[in-house]
């Protein structure tokens, strides 16, 4: 069975673009007889806000989009993550880092260009470093040695050879929180039984490392559907902190939530906002 989900993290407000991530999630489970999940990405402790997930619930409610079973949190799942972190470790492939951003910008200038900016250069790798404190990068080049060439399937671009190397050696347990991105999603996901992990094309390439930590730990292995994001005038997509107006002001004022939808399904967007069709390309 079929089995999406909805992902928020509760730092600011949806807006239409949220929208939009949870129609296509939604509607996906429910046009193949499945489950469509919510599930909240709160473990950033300083910047995630108990009130936002109240008027999340409100939110979805209004755009008339259900989801099934209780609503999942990652505040609940630190013990997985610093788990998960151990058995990497065991493995002899995450090594401590305490480089700054300030000197990871000073060698950008050798460095190579990635989905995140310039490519980490793999200064501690070799080095002794003081793991108190420190966050834990993967040793990519040592996992891939482990596991061998992998694949992974994206429904809108096709089969992908994965490269996680596009990234260098990502942070998978960070100073200030339990985990990154990349390690709780791909737990979480796992966890939640997703078979089809939608998201917007600006996540593409995180589903290369995401693959990688797949075949590490033993876990499933989902298909994917990267869809088009909705975009500014300028390209750039919505977001919260350039103001782009919250779901919840819509509400309030009145505006009929599940017409947004219908409009959303059928392409209609409102002025200055439009779909962006960027697409990967099968590799």
């Amino acid at each position: 069975m079929i089995r999406t989900r909805f992902a928020p993290s509760p730092n600011g407000p949806l807006h239409l673009g949220h929208a939009y991530a949870a129609m296509v999630a939604h509607d996906l489970a429910r046009s193949r007889g499945g489950e469509f999940l919510l599930r909240i990405e709160d473990i950033d402790g300083e910047r995630s806000r108990a009130e936002f997930v109240e008027t999340f619930f409100r939110d979805l409610e209004w755009l008339g989009l259900a989801w099934d079973g209780e609503t999942r949190f990652q505040s609940r799942r630190l013990a997985d993550y610093a788990e998960a972190g151990e058995r990497l470790k065991a493995m002899g492939l995450l090594y401590p880092c305490r480089c700054t951003r300030a000197e990871i910008a000073a060698a950008a200038a050798a460095a190579a260009m990635g989905p995140d900016g310039p490519v980490y250069p793999g200064t501690c790798r070799h080095r002794e470093v003081n793991p108190e404190g420190a966050a834990w990068r993967l040793d990519v080049a040592r996992a891939l040695e482990l596991t061998g060439p992998l694949e992974w399937t994206d429904e809108r671009a096709g089969p992908q050879r994965a490269a996680p190397g596009i990234f260098g050696d990502v942070v998978l347990l960070r100073k200030d929180l339990p985990a990154s991105y990349h390690l709780a999603a791909t737990l979480d996901d796992a966890t939640d039984g997703i078979t089809l992990v939608t998201r917007g094309m600006d996540l593409f390439p995180a589903s290369h490392v995401h693959r990688l930590l797949q075949a590490l730990l033993g876990l499933p292995v989902p298909v994917w559907h990267h869809h088009p994001l909705l975009v500014e005038p300028d390209g750039r997509k919505l977001a919260k902190r350039r103001g782009a107006p919250s779901l919840g002001d819509r509400r309030k004022a009145g505006e009929d939530g599940q017409a947004i939808v219908e409009a959303l399904r059928e392409g209609r967007f409102p002025a200055g906002i439009s779909l962006s069709e960027g697409l990967h390309q099968a590799s």
